[in-house]
């Protein structure tokens, strides 16, 4: 990528006699620049390896590990569903194989401890990609604030999930391609292979496409029709993307299975990731939001209407997904941040490097080798002990370990009905789900409708149908489950066992 020092350069005659002074400011800039990313990315890491367990707090961490097991072990990558006996048989695809495979390779390592090294390896390169790329425009301690604020608001998506894998990708792929529009420069193909990389990995890879629009979009309207050559590259690059996306196993189905989430899949409404952005909920966002949109407003900063574009698009999917607003929080600061120290020396690289180094500065300018050594040095130091000694577990909470370990104990067989929070835990154990979080794909056709239907009060007569029609031998369900107290209704059914996060009713009949 050209970072605003490299285009800085090439307007300087290299006759001048400053060229030498502004070729030394650039060299030392990057040193720093790199000390500052590594520095952040190890600070971030610990911070992370010492609340590990909070990457692991989500029911489908369970389920992406097992998949990914089962496709390391069977060397064949499912086309159906084997994981539940209420939808079994039925089409199902491990859309992001690849980022299920690097979770069970961790697990296959180092147990849990290993899911957790390779989710943080993942949050590490995209901490040192954003940091990079933001302070190649806004000086580092600039840069590194935003990164931490930015860290702060997006930790919601760290999770030992395949989507953790798309992030530095999603970072790249957006700075490179914006700053080739800004140098009116064609794409760099070689991001086509980024893309199908990406494409393996995670079901993000259809926002490629729209970040390719955006930036193609923003190219046009800067050389507008007197390039052709260089429009026909970018036809050419936007054309290729869907087209590498499919050098997949599934080819394209992997792109038509993302679209189902948003093409009226009835389980959106009861996924709370999935819920609108509420304000009364989510207080810090809401500041956040507010806070951005009266600094756009106070500094009266002059944003290219493509910005603007993408500013809009990216905050209307923060605003309709909750789970989205990582999106905006991480990609509009890399399209705006050239712009921004553009229009505000005082906050730019460029006014930075032509400050003179203070002590601290020319040291790590002069050392930057050793100190970068001893700060990679430090990250795996700091991972090793980590793996060496972490007892780390997904949470008791989603794991039903207590409930799971009676059923084992007393021969608890049979079709289950489960609280969907219960589903991963399952599968990772053997046992087929009534239900999982798989629904972008599966439990649809009123299932998921008519599950959440049954702890409501009209609830009693859908659930016993539901029993009858799947032959439910037990349930495994939370202490709050709605369903509960027609469970206690229901002739011939007792409650087994009782815990504080689980709770299993078993059929005598």
């Amino acid at each position: 990528m050209a970072a605003p020092e490299m285009i800085f350069e090439k307007t300087i005659p290299q006759d001048t006699p400053a060229f030498g002074d502004q070729q030394l400011a650039m060299e030392q800039s990057r040193r720093i620049r790199l000390v500052v990313c590594l520095s952040l990315v190890l600070i971030v890491t610990v911070k992370l390896l010492l609340y590990s367990s909070e990457l692991l707090l989500d029911p489908d961490n369970w389920w992406q590990v097992k998949v990914g097991l089962d496709i390391w072990a069977n060397r064949v990558l499912p086309v159906v569903d084997t994981y539940s006996h209420t939808f079994a048989g039925q089409p199902w695809i491990a859309k992001e194989w690849l980022g299920q495979v690097l979770l069970a390779a961790g697990y296959k390592a180092f147990g849990w401890s290993g899911v957790i090294f390779v989710t943080v390896s993942a949050i590490a390169l995209m901490t040192f990609a954003l940091t990079w790329y933001l302070s190649a425009a806004l000086k580092p301690i600039i840069a590194i604030a935003l990164v931490m604020v930015i860290t702060f608001f997006v930790s919601a998506v760290y999770n030992a999930r395949p989507l953790i894998f798309s992030l530095p990708i999603m970072v790249l792929w957006t700075a490179m391609l914006f700053q080739a529009a800004r140098d009116r420069r064609p794409p760099p193909f070689w991001l086509l292979g980024l893309l199908a990389l990406w494409a393996n990995l995670h079901g993000t890879f259809t926002f490629g496409f729209v970040i390719a629009a955006f930036a193609g979009l923003d190219f046009l309207a800067r050389v507008r029709f007197s390039q052709p050559r260089l429009l026909a590259m970018w036809i050419a690059f936007g054309l290729l993307c869907p087209l590498v996306t499919m050098i997949n196993p599934y080819g394209v189905k992997a792109i038509l299975a993302t679209f189902t989430v948003t093409s009226g899949n009835e389980a959106v409404a009861h996924i709370s990731e999935w819920n609108p952005f509420n304000a009364r909920k989510d207080v810090l966002s809401e500041v956040l939001l507010l806070t951005v949109i009266a600094a756009l407003l106070v500094t009266r900063i002059r944003i290219r209407w493509t910005y603007a574009a993408f500013f809009i698009f990216t905050l209307h999917l923060f605003l309709a997904y909750s789970r989205f607003q990582y999106l905006w929080l991480l990609l509009v600061p890399i399209v705006l941040a050239a712009d921004v120290a553009e229009q505000f020396p005082a906050v730019s690289t460029r006014k930075w490097m032509g400050e003179t180094r203070d002590t601290l500065e020319r040291a790590v300018a002069k050392h930057y080798r050793r100190i970068s050594g001893v700060i990679v040095v430090g990250w795996f130091a700091a991972c090793a002990i980590f793996l060496s000694f972490s007892t780390v577990a997904p949470s008791d909470k989603r794991s039903a370990s207590g409930a799971l370990a009676f059923a084992q104990a007393h021969g608890l067989s049979g079709n289950v009905l489960n609280a969907y929070n219960f589903g991963g835990t399952l599968i990772f154990h053997g046992i087929k789900t009534y239900i999982d979080g798989r629904t972008d794909q599966l439990f649809l056709n009123g299932f998921m409708n008519a599950t959440v239907e049954m702890g409501t009060a009209a609830g009693k007569p859908i659930l016993q149908k539901s029993i009858e029609e799947h032959a439910i031998k037990w349930a495994l369900l939370e202490p709050d489950d709605k369903r509960i107290p027609f469970f206690n209704e229901f002739s011939g059914w007792r409650k087994a066992y009782e815990d504080k996060f689980a709770v299993i009713y078993v059929n005598d009949n």
